[in-house]
């Protein structure tokens, strides 16, 4: 205790700290690196964090090195997706144990979005930069689902995005009722017969950027591992007692095409929400509706007595009238814009 006073005794005003004031501190630079040696890719999986990216070569452009990465500070708060175009940096190898930082997400050409429901007000980015949406359905077991496929095609359109129809389980009940609803509207449809691809099918996928929607159990696992064999992706059946798809694959995966471009497989959902798509942009998708929309009076909602459709529907064939009862539906859960 007396060597402790005695040092203290010691002690005098030069041995005391004391904290410097803003104006002698250092001050923070606002300044960031450029990046300009900075990598592009692709980010074709994303798990808690942590993103998997095929890195583009820089000279054949062919982006099929991967590599692992997390988010540099740069970045901020911008979430990333499968399909984000990302710069990077970092350890670039490719090699076991090594990781990159995302220092930039490019703008996005597409963002493919969906709600749990219709008045969820949260956004839930699908994928970023798809040129196609394939909505795949079950002729049976499960049952096919119109709602489910038109809420799809109406999102596919609000993102600017091609849609198209792949019928499976051919082999097991006719496609003729499906046929007849959607090859009207001018929109791609193909058949899957014994769980093989068609050629005209492998054709349109070649060089485009392709997600792949739909219920579990409809068979979207199995059609991407027939299209790129060694994939393995985990499959299901249906439950006998629902007759529902079981949940197999989990999360959203990039995979690529041998012939160029990227198809992506995503986990079965239940529901496909409209909240962020205004009744105007659901109109439009109806394309094969116009020809009644064009006598509705100013302001239409289009479900109201005086709707210029409910003179015009009742000449039209059946399938079409299901289609002004699916596109009311989706007009009921989605709000009118203002005037």
């Amino acid at each position: 205790m007396s060597r402790q006073r005695e040092r203290m005794n010691r002690l005098d005003e030069d041995d005391v700290r004391i904290r410097p004031t803003r104006g002698k501190s250092r001050p923070r630079s606002k300044d960031r690196p450029a990046h300009d040696e900075a990598k592009a890719g692709t980010v074709v999986a994303v798990d808690r964090g942590r993103f998997t990216v095929a890195l583009a070569d820089s000279e054949t452009n062919d982006e099929r090195t991967i590599i692992y990465a997390v988010k540099a500070r740069e970045i901020g708060r911008k979430g990333l997706v499968v399909g984000d175009f990302v710069d990077l940096v970092g350890d670039l190898s490719g090699t076991e144990d090594t990781q990159a930082r995302i220092v930039r997400r490019q703008e996005r050409i597409s963002t493919l979005r969906r709600t749990a429901d219709d008045t969820d007000p949260v956004e839930r980015v699908i994928v970023a930069n798809a040129t196609q949406l394939a909505v795949v359905t079950a002729t049976i077991n499960p049952d096919p689902s119109p709602g489910l496929i038109d809420r799809a095609f109406v999102a596919a359109y609000d993102a600017g995005i091609q849609p198209m129809l792949i019928v499976t389980k051919t082999d097991l009940h006719s496609p003729a009722e499906l046929n007849r609803m959607y090859v009207p509207l001018d929109i791609p449809v193909f058949e899957i017969h014994l769980k093989l691809p068609t050629p005209r099918l492998v054709d349109a996928l070649r060089n485009q950027v392709t997600v792949v929607v739909g219920h579990s159990g409809v068979g979207k696992s199995t059609l991407v591992n027939a299209i790129v064999p060694g994939t393995d992706r985990s499959t299901g059946g249906v439950n006998l007692v629902t007759g529902k798809g079981r949940h197999t694959s989990t999360s959203v995966v990039a995979i690529p095409l041998a012939g160029g471009g990227w198809i992506v497989d995503t986990p079965g959902i239940r529901s496909f929400g409209l909240a962020h798509v205004n009744a105007d942009r659901v109109i439009s998708s109806f394309a094969d509706l116009a020809p009644g929309i064009t006598n509705c009076p100013r302001a239409c909602s289009h479900d109201e007595p005086d709707c210029g459709l409910n003179l015009w529907a009742p000449d039209q064939p059946i399938a079409v009238q299901e289609r002004l009862a699916s596109m009311r539906r989706l007009l009921a859960g989605v709000a009118l814009p203002a005037g």
